[in-house]
């Protein structure tokens, strides 16, 4: 198995790791991206996105001539799909990435290749769209071709990590198909390997997510309930889960990232009649940045003049770069639109409109500081210094990060999404 030689068509989150993850188990390697950046710097050793130890191995893989880049593909004994799959405005997929991948691939095909499609994708892709794409080559899919859904698993800042422990499941066209790629994904994954038909494959990637997505919507239902109460929803959530089979989430200023915020929407659009909780919840989800400006528009009504907003953390989770469908940025736009402004302080973000490097120079004369991000450099924020340059010393804690007691005895109030 491990002198095929396989090419990864996108090297963003999920390819460039699982690229590097072959590459130093003895497979070779040639990651194909449409952007040149990504190809040339892959190609010098570097990497142009954030992941614990990701740079080490990329560097070791380029070196030993395992890993090349190019901006097309090229005959290999297997493909891997792993592009975006964002959604539209109307909430619909966009499989403009995935169409494209897998055309590209189409003149390089040959009997006996393996195609695996490990972005997360609707119900019915592989089938529906992949499959058609594929045998425009003149091959058959099932026998001549062995084609597969393997849907990542894993957790940016974790990736490298749980590539290899996390539990993989394969849905394959034919048995056949599936079996190929679990030999392959064998290789180097240690947690068990699952075998399924490829719509169940699908669905089992977005429901993961879904559960999630719907467990947040109900905290942030509840944090707004209790706000209403004058009760505090995170020690509603804390005795809660005292219970042996309760585990509710946290709530926060939103839900971002490019799957959580995304996936459900795959399900709504395929059933819309029937996956209501799904989409409801996305829908509360989708409307806490608004919940959140409206709070921070209260906690600032006696300003006169133009409302300053600093807000700490953009990402859509903490201590990582990856702002794809961020709330908090989403947050920072409807704040905007009602003519606030707004100064922003993020380490994992290297520009961004109203960016202050230093968390006290983006205070100064600031009329609220919002949490939005808990990145663990934010920890260590000296309030003191923080409440004697605001003009109105307060701060709106959206995850509940904060030590109140700290931050009160700094002279500041604080304010907790989710307490009323």
């Amino acid at each position: 198995m491990k002198n095929k030689k396989i090419c990864i068509i996108g090297l963003g989150y999920i390819g460039l790791p699982t690229a590097a993850m072959f590459a130093t188990h003895g497979f070779d390697i040639l990651g194909v991206d449409v952007n040149p950046k990504v190809v040339d710097e892959l190609n010098q050793g570097r990497i142009i996105i954030e992941e614990p130890y990701l740079d080490i191995m990329v560097q070791a893989a380029v070196t030993s001539g395992k890993l090349t880049a190019r901006s097309k593909p090229d005959y290999a004994d297997v493909f891997i799909i792993a592009v975006p799959t964002p959604i539209n405005e109307d909430k619909t997929a966009d499989m403009t990435y995935v169409k494209s991948a897998a055309e590209s691939i189409v003149p390089y095909l040959r009997e006996g290749n393996i195609v695996v499609l490990e972005s997360t994708s609707p119900p019915g892709t592989v089938n529906e769209l992949l499959v058609p794409i594929l045998e425009k080559s003149g091959l058959k899919c099932g026998g001549q071709i062995l084609v597969a859904h393997c849907p990542e698993r894993v957790l940016p800042g974790r990736i490298l990590i749980e590539l290899v422990e996390n539990n993989r499941i394969i849905g394959g066209i034919n048995k056949v198909s599936a079996e190929a790629v679990k030999e392959l994904y064998k290789t180097f994954v240690r947690g068990n390997i699952y075998i399924t038909d490829a719509t169940t494959a699908e669905m089992c990637k977005l429901m993961e997510n879904t559960f999630r997505d719907v467990n947040i919507a109900l905290a942030n239902e509840l944090a707004m309930l209790c706000e209403r109460m004058g009760i505090n929803a995170w020690e509603v959530i804390e005795l809660a889960n005292k219970h042996p089979r309760v585990n509710l989430h946290s709530p926060g200023p939103g839900v971002g990232g490019h799957c959580l915020a995304v996936d459900p929407w795959f399900i709504v659009e395929k059933f819309p009649e029937t996956a209501r909780i799904i989409e409801l919840s996305r829908k509360i989800n989708d409307g806490m940045p608004h919940y959140v400006k409206n709070k921070i528009m209260n906690l600032t009504s006696d300003v006169d003049g133009k409302r300053i907003v600093t807000i700490l953390g953009i990402t859509y989770k903490a201590d990582v770069d990856d702002v794809r469908e961020s709330p908090v940025i989403e947050l920072i736009s409807i704040l905007k639109k009602d003519n606030v402004e707004v100064r922003v302080v993020d380490p994992f973000v290297e520009s961004f409109d109203g960016k202050f490097d230093n968390v006290y120079e983006a205070c100064e004369g600031a009329h609220l500081v919002v949490l939005g991000v808990n990145h663990k450099q934010f920890e260590k924020i000296d309030f003191n210094k923080v409440s004697k340059v605001m003009a109105k010393p307060q701060v709106l804690d959206t995850r509940n990060f904060w030590n109140e007691k700290q931050v009160c005895e700094a002279g500041l109030i604080y304010n907790l999404l989710g307490r009323g």
